[in-house]
This record gives structure tokens, sequence and C-alpha cells, in this order.
């Protein structure tokens, strides 16, 4: 049944539909938000999807009373949050928003099962008479969760979410609430110089009138798409027809972003050079803060022997650092400037397999050289670091997480604030205090 229980950890899905076929009534109104009621049906839902990822039921009756008024309160702000969404006229959810939102998230569920016999008998033991019901649930659903996402991004662009500073007592009452601290997982700080092979003008300028090229062809007409499946080398997205999906401004690099961020929709840039190629960028659709842009990208040629200089080089430089020479210096000099300096306690499970050398290294120890594999094997990036610090695998400790707390904590507190002021601004009436009974599901 593991399958059913990712289905409900996905959905939160609507249990009043099951619920409705045992004979308990559900649909009582427990609070009105403007002119919106919320049920007692709602509120069996959210608390049956919370316990379905992994909430432990509370059998205390001041335990159920509390997490009832605390789902209550949370179903309030999103009504509050959804009505002022759909006011606002800068803000535009859109059916293509709503229905891409909605295949993605049923795609995600539907994986979790084997046969569609399955998934059907899940849903209707989850309430929905067919995936087409479900369907229609989900999107309501998403249109809500787009909503208020939008909402929440335009109030932080208007400055309306003023920054809290939480003092070390609500950080330290923060951590101390959690229920599973967990563990801190093994680390490695370390910085490093990362050395790229540099094409030659020849090949650059090839790289360049290709681009060009390809640029006038979509002009003229030809198909993006089909280009980029044939011409681009991005591994990630040119088999996809160059789609890179939304994307936020600081996401890619400068040059591309600068573009990216300026380009009206259809249109086809000029080539852009960055340090991984020239870029054809075509933006499809636009929203404030995010676009969805696809591109193609060309690369200039290396040969061998660039490749073989840019690891002898890197081998040199670190000579020098074992030497006594400062590692600080030489990034600033030579390395990479798209690739990361410097390394604070990196948990090692997640270094890719080429920094190996990187894992087995002593603190204080400078590293071998070692390569960046890349797509292209010619094309591959040279480095070798320095470890500054290791940290052994273990509980989880206060210290570990207080700057990441520091922002939490923040963020929670402004939203906190903003919603309270929301609340004395708005009409919510809390009609009756919700069933205090917390039936295993």
């Amino acid at each position: 049944m593991m399958a059913g229980v990712a289905l409900v950890a996905a959905l939160a899905f609507g249990a009043s539909g099951a619920r409705a076929q045992q004979g308990e009534a559900i649909d009582r109104v427990v609070a009105v938000v403007g002119n919106a009621p919320i049920l007692e049906s709602q509120i069996q839902e959210e608390i049956f999807g919370r316990q379905q990822q992994g909430m432990q039921p509370p059998t205390d009756p001041a335990a159920i009373a509390a997490l009832r008024k605390q789902v209550l309160s949370d179903l309030i702000d999103q009504e509050l949050v959804v009505q002022l969404a759909q006011r606002d006229t800068t803000i535009v959810v859109t059916d293509q928003d709503v229905a891409d939102a909605v295949e993605n998230r049923y795609r995600e569920v539907r994986r979790n099962f084997t046969s569609e016999p399955q998934f059907r008998a899940e849903l209707q033991q989850a309430g929905f008479g067919s995936p087409e019901e479900y369907r229609r649930w989900l999107t309501d659903q998403q249109r809500r969760r787009i909503l208020q996402n939008k909402y929440f991004d335009t109030v932080r662009q208007r400055g309306q979410l003023e920054p809290v500073t939480p003092t070390e007592r609500e950080l330290r009452d923060y951590f101390d609430r959690a229920p599973d601290k967990g563990q801190r997982p093994a680390a490695v700080a370390f910085k490093q110089v990362v050395i790229a092979p540099r094409p030659s003008l020849a090949a650059d300028s090839a790289a360049r009138n290709l681009a060009d090229s390809l640029a006038l062809a979509i002009r003229g007409g030809a198909d993006f798409a089909m280009l980029a499946r044939r011409f681009s080398q991005d591994p990630g997205s040119g088999a996809q027809g160059g789609d890179l999906g939304w994307f936020r401004r600081g996401q890619m690099v400068r040059a591309f972003d600068e573009v990216a961020f300026t380009l009206r929709p259809g249109t086809v840039s000029d080539p852009v050079k960055t340090p991984f190629g020239y870029h054809i960028i075509q933006v499809q659709r636009v929203q404030p803060t995010e676009v969805n842009a696809r591109h193609i990208l060309i690369m200039p040629a290396v040969t061998p022997a660039e490749a073989d200089s840019a690891r002898s080089f890197t081998g040199r430089l670190r000579q020098q650092v074992i030497a006594g020479a400062s590692i600080d210096s030489l990034q600033r000099l030579y390395s990479d400037p798209e690739e990361e300096r410097q390394f604070d306690l990196f948990p090692i499970d997640q270094l890719p397999p080429s920094y190996a050398p990187v894992v087995q290294a002593d603190s204080g120890a400078v590293t071998p050289v070692f390569r960046l594999d890349a797509p292209d094997s010619l094309k591959s990036k040279y480095a070798f670091a320095i470890i500054t610090q290791r940290r052994a695998a273990g509980p989880l400790r206060f210290e570990d997480v207080r700057d990441q707390l520091r922002v939490r904590v923040g963020q929670e507190l402004a939203l906190q604030r903003y919603m309270d002021n929301l609340r004395r601004l708005a009409y919510v009436n809390i009609r009756e205090t919700p069933n205090a009974s917390l039936q295993s599901q």
C-alpha cells in the first residue's frame, strides 16, 4: 500500500468525500472570511493530509483542540490571501498556468502507481469518483496555490513585507520546538581554483558565425526547436528543443540574464556570449519576476593541445600554493568566474564523483589536480583545492543552523505580522469552535 500513502502525501486529498460516505456530518460552516465560508470538511481534509504526510495524530483533548485551532487559522489566512489576489488586477493567473501545474502534479502522483486500476482504486478510496473528478479538484487547488504565490511575490516586490530580525530567544525556541532535530552530515570546507580550456580565436569566431547564421535562419522562419535539437550543445536543454522552462533573475549567468529579461516574447536575440559559448535566446512567456525561454548554445571547439595546456597550467598553480602562494590571489587572477571559489562545510555525500580527491584529503591538505568532466571531454575543466575544515557526522546542533534559522524565522515573523494586519482589516467571523474530535483515518 506504499503507493497509496504516496498519493495521499502528495495531495492532502479531499477526504471529505470518504467521510461523507461513512455518514459523518462534516459540512458545517465554522468560519466566514469576507463572504466565503470555511467548512468543517476543509479542516478534516487538512488534518487528514497532515497525518498522511507524517504528522502523529494527537490523542490528548487539549492537543487536539490546539491542532484544530491552528488548522482553522491557516485556512483563514489562505482564504484571505486568495481573495486579495483575486481583487488585485496586477495578478494574473492564466488557464495555461493552472493547466501546466495540474498536469505536472497529476503525472507526479500517477507515477507512484504501477497500473491504472490501482490508481483509480486509490482515488476512489480517497473520495474521488474518477481521475476526471480528481483533476477538477486539483485545478481548484493549484489555482489557489498560484494565486497565493503570486500575491506574496507582488507584496515582496512592493516592499510591504517589512523585515523582522528575530531575537536569540526566538531562534532557540524555534529550534527547540522542532520534533526531530535530525543529523548533520559529514562535511568539508575548501577553496578551489578551476581552470577552463581556452579555445583559439579561430574557434571562437567559427562558433560566433554559426550562431549568427542560426539566428538569421530562425528569423527567416526556421523552426527553433528543430535547430536546437540539431545544433545546441547544451546537454540539458538541447534534446527538449532548447526549452529552459521558467527561471528567475540571477539563476543564469549575468550576460544571459541581461538579454533574457529585456527581450519581448517571441523575438530572437543576437548571439549572446557567456563563458559557456554563444547563446541564441528566445523568450516565450513573461511574468513579473520570471521568464520562460529557450536557447541554442554553440560552444567554440577545443583542441587536445588546449585541453592539455589547461591541465598543465592548473598543476603549476597548485605547486605555487604548496610553495606558499595565496590561493585567494590565484583565484582572483586565474580561476573560472563561473565556478564557486569557496565551499563552507559542504555535505560530503552531495559532492559529485569528480570531487573524490576533496573527500579523501585531510584538513590543511592541497589536493591533486582533478578533472571536472564535461559532455565533450576536451572541454572539461581542471581544478585543485585546499581543505580548510572537516566535520564529522553527528546530531544537528543549534549552532549548525543558527544562520539559516535567522533567515527562516525572520521571514515567518514578517509574514505573521503581515497576516495579523490583514485580519484586522478584513471581515473574519469564527462562528463556532470546530468539533474537537479527531477521528483516526
